[in-house]
């Protein structure tokens, strides 16, 4: 028996803490099973997968803005080596499990003016996502937000006394069996504020444990499919997991 990032790092020829961190990121599979911790215990003849993450596709740029498609499973401080831009800043974030359209600024003129639209919520924000369950109407869920940490990890959830406002619109777009496909748009921006609200109303993100999905899945089936600020508007095409489910 022998610790499983340290078996990895053996069949990939890798170092120990680089095998120990594609486990921690959940890109590592034993039998169609995620390994999810990286110092279990496993036989030493254990055979591992190893995911590999979608190339950054750039889906515009000019003298004020980058703007490109984040493939999921890839954590925004490693979009520098992706992307290969160093006189970038990112004007927002997304979960590692999240992908799709993702800004950054490539002066401090326009870096100031896109927070400043942030702030004064002059920013749409759309995204699609399988979630649990048929869902079938549109709905506005309207309730507060508050955040912590928990295993120093974020996690939020609903708090009608001392939560952030929060507001989010789903709407339906497809059902597949007990799984449907939804459009949402995001007035405000809080952490987890899409996967709590979903979670919240009894139909979790596919693939998201920590707020109640019971499917296992690769990642979080969360994208950012479009977002428009300060007179630019830009949209990411879905990935596969994101356009069918299964």
């Amino acid at each position: 028996m022998e610790k499983a990032y340290k078996l990895l790092a053996k069949q990939e020829g890798l170092s120990n803490k680089r095998a120990k961190d594609l486990i921690d990121r959940g890109l590592v599979y034993h039998l169609d099973r995620k390994v999810k911790i990286a110092r279990a215990q496993m036989p030493n003849d254990t055979y591992f997968r190893v995911e590999e993450i979608d190339k950054v596709d750039i889906i515009y740029q000019d003298e004020n803005i980058l703007a490109i498609n984040k493939p999921a499973l890839l954590d925004t401080y490693e979009l520098a080596d992706a992307i290969e831009e160093e006189e970038t800043t990112l004007i927002h974030r997304l979960d590692r499990d999240t992908s799709g359209v993702l800004l950054l600024a490539r002066n401090e003129d326009f870096l100031k003016d896109a927070i400043g639209a942030f702030k004064q919520r002059k920013v749409k924000k759309r995204y699609v996502a399988w979630i649990e369950g048929v869902f079938c109407e549109e709905i506005k869920i309207d309730v507060p937000i508050r955040t912590h940490k928990q295993g120093g990890k974020a996690f939020s959830q609903i708090d009608e006394a001392h939560g952030r406002p929060a507001v989010t619109i789903v709407k339906p777009l497809e059902i597949q069996g007990k799984k449907s496909k939804v459009e949402i748009e995001i007035m405000t921006g809080r952490t987890h504020q899409i996967r709590v609200h979903l979670s919240s109303i009894g139909h979790p993100i596919v693939g998201d444990e920590r707020y109640g999905s019971v499917t296992r899945s690769k990642r979080i089936l969360l994208h950012a499919k479009a977002i428009s600020l300060l007179g630019y508007a830009f949209e990411a095409k879905e990935p596969r997991d994101i356009q069918k489910y299964k």
